[in-house]
């Protein structure tokens, strides 16, 4: 009783037995805001008292080099907590040279408790630096729990410049398997959106508060730890051993989280998972995992809860380009790192690997390579340790319950999908139904709305950069305080001449916000024509357009973007960046986004020559395009949206930008567009939708497996006109992400979109929201709506083809391009498209083709659409173009294809794909040719085809119809019969 009672009072005391255990020595290598470089046993084999300078390392030591990085609620010593379990100890032991960064206790440290994740990343990639010049050696960077996610965070921030190999213990690499503890992923990330920014960045989370939750994981086992101490209080030489591991877990080891860094890493790891999409922020800089190249050893704990072995184990999809190896423990969170399995078998482990990297030893039998994504251990059991130890001692039922337990969650999953998805797209709609002519809509006004809400969050992202909400609005409103200055005014049509860069983003935001209207030109275009065309008085170039601009008579020219230092570019044209915003005053006239829903917004361009087109877009109608968008693709703030066509086209203004913006999804802006670029951008973005317009996606299905293509984050892609072989192989090679097709009119408020994606070519059916659409019997030969018996048009029958027209609100009846009265019934407004569809039994459109692309044979008229779907669902073609060959004062049906790599064209296969399509709309020629013309906007451009005419027989690629309806061979017979005028083929 007598030595319980002096034990027990040196505890009350101190905390804890004397033990005289010290630590191991190290040296402070250098002192920094963030972070202490410890470089333990600094002599290389005893060691010295620390505070000692420590030398140069001599020139023949080749230990490999370990940096070791703590989590965030835990201090450095978890790898030195005493001789007995010393991680660092049995390393040096072992023949490696540890290193430890050291956090320190943030709430003890000036300025602590403000360190953001970026501090924290940023300060291992600074101690990678300081080691490889101390050592002369690349390091292995090993780290603890969310130390290892600092670790790979660092390794791909630095691109794992100077890193041998990664090791991880227990770190989570993707949350949307779960959480800690068996919680299902949407807990925290839908739980953790309705907790305001600045009330989480303002929480630090005590040491004892992270201590008390790591002892609730094991209560019966803490409690009776407890109990055991207390009973043998009195053994003095008993409890010595174990007395360092104890005051650590229950006292002295845990330190504060600081508050921004767990706003940030519950905003970008848990609610949005960027550890595994990529496009987590580290400064301005934006990082992703497939970045990383060095191999990767990750411990895996087999009944850890706080790091279940299917996060940790995300590694595999976040890195593709890493080779991962896997060592898979039966232990907890703890038991990995401290306890005698850590020094028995972690430790060891992991110093052979390191010796095995530098050619010293053997790979460990622990540590096994990971190929493709298969389990390199029996499966973790369900829920953990606790459903390990119940299926033990039940031994009998499981599977049964497993069953229905995992059925019961699929249901819930989906109803608790589509609840949420309902949630975000009902107020959508609700807003756009509410949206009339005078109502107040613009995009500056959805982007004021955004920044006020969260100013911190991301906006756009663009080489490699991200942009804040906050950042983007100072650098829009000094925009406006610049086209205040020039003259600009509410209702002024100003021309835009940039490629794609964050200056014509702001621009255009610029001019939404001011109420004046930007009219898109295209840098490739017919600059004067589309000058003319838009009624501009002044334009606004970058400085890789400003020759252009200056070159354009009777408007006035000027230049933004590029800096706001010294420039003479030689050109008649006034430098906007000289002025300066704070110098312009506000005109008493000046509100801010006075756009009202019928109010024009922006003016695109759309054909070429003397096709050129210029399309009017109002508040509205943009308005329309976003909210549809982000309904129809479920878009959230945790999606990142990826716009590779430039600002200037359509797809960009209405669905990615718009779509965006409505959601509050980051836009990607493409600084190229080809393979390479798109996967090693959609990986660094961590880009979960990315638009496309007509065969855009050709390069990429067309292109050889890219390192980054494995696991993707893609989920959706958005977008218009892409032909239906087409979409089946983006979705077969691209799987499990999805195509979703729009139509829309690019003036009118008629829009469909397919959003099941089960009728791949489908156009699917109206939105919710937007203009009614029908389609009318439609006269070819005259090129008009077929009338009735009371002169109405008359809607179409199942399969039917005919014209789709959407209804016009009465007052917007002038700013239609082709208005109708008086089409269904006395004084109804309806806008005709141009555009020929049928639609299904089911009731899904299916396009046929333009009006202006009817090909007139001496069969009949002939449309594209059942031509083009029919040739293309051949596995071994890749594109087709359908068009008309001038013969006297007809047209003669023809098709040009391309073919995959190693593909060959076999005649009965053309008959068979045809037989699908009425025999007086099959093609009279189908040619197979290298290439076909496209847009930049990749749409197939038949022109030139059309020129060439029927080409000669003897290429021996091109097949003809011949009267039993089979294809063949064009012979030099069959050429001249084809190219007879109907009067000659008549004689």
């Amino acid at each position: 009783m007598g030595s319980t009672a002096q034990n027990a009072l040196e505890v009350a005391r101190f905390g804890g037995l004397d033990t005289d255990e010290d630590a191991s020595p190290f040296d402070v290598v250098t002192e920094q805001r963030v972070y202490r470089l410890r470089h333990y046993f600094p002599g290389g084999s005893g060691g010295r008292p620390p505070g000692e300078d420590s030398p140069k390392p001599a020139a023949d030591d080749k230990r490999p080099v370990i940096v070791l990085v703590p989590p965030l609620m835990i201090t450095a010593e978890v790898y030195d907590i005493s001789s007995r379990v010393s991680a660092v100890g049995v390393l040096h032991d072992l023949g490696l040279d540890p290193w430890v960064v050291d956090f320190g206790a943030p709430e003890r440290e000036p300025g602590g408790l403000e360190r953001t994740v970026t501090d924290h990343v940023v300060a291992v990639s600074d101690a990678i630096d300081r080691v490889r010049e101390a050592t002369g050696r690349d390091v292995h960077l090993a780290g603890y729990s969310q130390g290892g996610m600092f670790v790979y965070q660092a390794a791909a921030y630095r691109r794992s410049k100077g890193i041998e190999s990664l090791v991880t213990f227990g770190s989570p690499a993707d949350i949307s398997v779960g959480l800690p503890f068996g919680l299902p992923s949407w807990v925290a990330s839908e739980g953790a959106g309705r907790i305001p920014d600045a009330l989480l960045g303002n929480i630090a989370v005590p040491g004892w508060v992270t201590r008390t939750g790591f002892q609730l994981l094991s209560p019966v086992k803490s409690v009776r730890s407890r109990v055991d101490f207390i009973l043998q209080l009195h053994d003095r030489e008993r409890l010595a051993p174990r007395e360092r591991q104890r005051r650590f877990l229950e006292r002295e080891g845990w330190v504060s989280w600081p508050g921004p860094a767990l706003a940030e890493f519950i905003r970008q790891f848990i609610q949005h998972n960027r550890m595994l999409t990529g496009g987590f922020v580290i400064g301005d800089r934006l990082v992703t995992l497939a970045d990383i190249t060095c191999p990767v050893l990750t411990f895996v704990g087999e009944v850890d809860e706080i790091a279940p072995p299917p996060m940790v184990r995300g590694i595999r999809r976040a890195a593709p380009r890493a080779q991962v190896y896997e060592a898979s423990l039966r232990a907890g969170h703890f038991g990995m790192v401290v306890g005698s399995m850590a020094i028995s078998q972690t430790w060891p482990a992991v110093a052979s690997w390191a010796k095995w990297r530098a050619g010293e030893d053997d790979l460990p039998e622990l540590i096994t390579p990971v190929e493709g994504d298969e389990e390199t251990s029996a499966p973790s059991p369900p829920g953990g340790s606790l459903a390990y130890g119940l299926q033990l001692a039940s031994g009998i039922g499981t599977s049964a319950v497993r069953s229905a337990a995992l059925t019961a969650t699929r249901a819930f999953r989906g109803g608790r999908q589509l609840a949420g998805e309902a949630t975000q797209n009902l107020p959508r709609l609700a807003r756009l139904e509410r949206i009339q002519s005078n109502t107040r809509m613009s995009l500056g006004l959805l982007l004021d709305e955004a920044a006020e809400k969260a100013p911190d969050d991301v906006f756009f992202l663009y080489e490699g950069r991200a942009y804040s909400q906050e950042a983007a609005k100072g650098r829009i409103d000094a925009v406006v305080r610049g086209l205040i200055h020039i003259g600009v005014r509410q209702g002024d049509c100003v021309g835009v001449l940039m490629d794609t860069r964050p200056t014509a983003l702001a621009l255009v935001a610029a001019l939404s916000r001011l109420g004046a209207v930007a009219v898109l030109l295209r840098p490739d275009g017919d600059l004067a024509k589309e000058a003319e065309l838009g009624r501009i008085g002044r334009i606004i170039a970058d400085p890789e357009n400003a020759a252009r601009a200056a070159g354009l008579e009777g408007v006035d020219g000027y230049i933004l973007g590029g800096g706001g230092g010294e420039r003479d570019l030689g050109l008649p044209l006034i430098d906007m960046e000289r002025i300066d915003p704070d110098e312009v005053p506000l005109p008493g006239w000046y509100r801010p986004n006075p756009g009202r829903a019928g109010d024009l917004a922006f003016v695109l361009f759309t054909g070429d020559g003397e096709h050129i087109r210029a399309a009017r877009i109002t508040n509205r109608r943009w308005a329309l395009s976003a909210f549809g968008t982000a309904s129809s693709a479920s878009l959230s703030p945790a999606d990142t949206v990826y716009s590779i066509t430039p600002l200037q086209h359509p797809s960009a203004l209405l669905m990615s930008l718009g779509g965006a913006v409505a959601s509050g999804a980051r836009l990607a802006l493409a600084s190229a567009y080809d393979p390479e670029t798109f996967w090693d951008e959609a990986r660094r973005y961590g880009v979960t939708v990315a638009s496309y317009t007509w065969t855009l996606l050709r390069d990429l299905v067309n292109a050889p497996p890219h390192p980054n293509e494995r696991h993707h984050p893609v989920r959706l892609f958005i977008g218009s006109g892409m032909p239906r072989g087409l979409w089946r192989r983006v979705e077969k090679r691209f799987a499990p992400a999805r195509v979703v097709e729009f139509y829309a009119a690019t003036e009118g408020e008629g829009i469909l979109v397919n959003l099941s994606g089960k009728k791949p070519g489908s156009l699917g059916r109206p939105l919710p929201g937007s203009a009614e659409v029908r389609l009318a019997r439609y006269d070819l030969e005259n090129g008009r709506l077929a009338e009735g018996p009371h002169g109405f048009a008359v809607e179409t029958a199942p399969d039917e083809i005919g014209m789709l027209v959407t209804r016009v609100k009465p007052g917007r009846v002038g700013a239609v391009a082709r208005p109708l009265r008086g089409v269904f019934q006395a004084e109804d407004a309806w806008s005709v498209t141009g555009d020929l569809f049928r639609r299904d039994a089911d009731g899904d459109f299916w396009m046929v083709g333009r009006d202006s692309e009817l090909i007139r044979t001496t069969d009949g008229i002939v449309p594209p659409g059942p031509i083009r779907d029919a040739l293309g669902d051949l596995p071994y073609i890749d594109a087709v173009a359908v068009y008309g060959i001038p013969v006297g004062d007809t047209d003669v049906a023809a098709a040009a294809v391309t073919l995959r790599e190693g593909g060959e064209v076999k005649p009965v296969d053309l008959s068979e794909a045809l037989l699908r399509v009425e025999p007086e709309l099959r093609p009279a020629i189908v040619r197979v040719v290298d290439d076909i013309t496209v847009t930049k906007g990749r749409r197939l451009l038949t022109a030139r085809l059309r020129e060439e005419g029927v080409p000669p027989a003897a290429d021996g690629r091109t097949y003809y119809r011949d009267r039993a309806g089979a294809y063949r061979l064009l012979t030099e017979t069959a050429r001249r019969r084809l190219l007879r005028t109907p009067k000659a083929q008549a004689r």
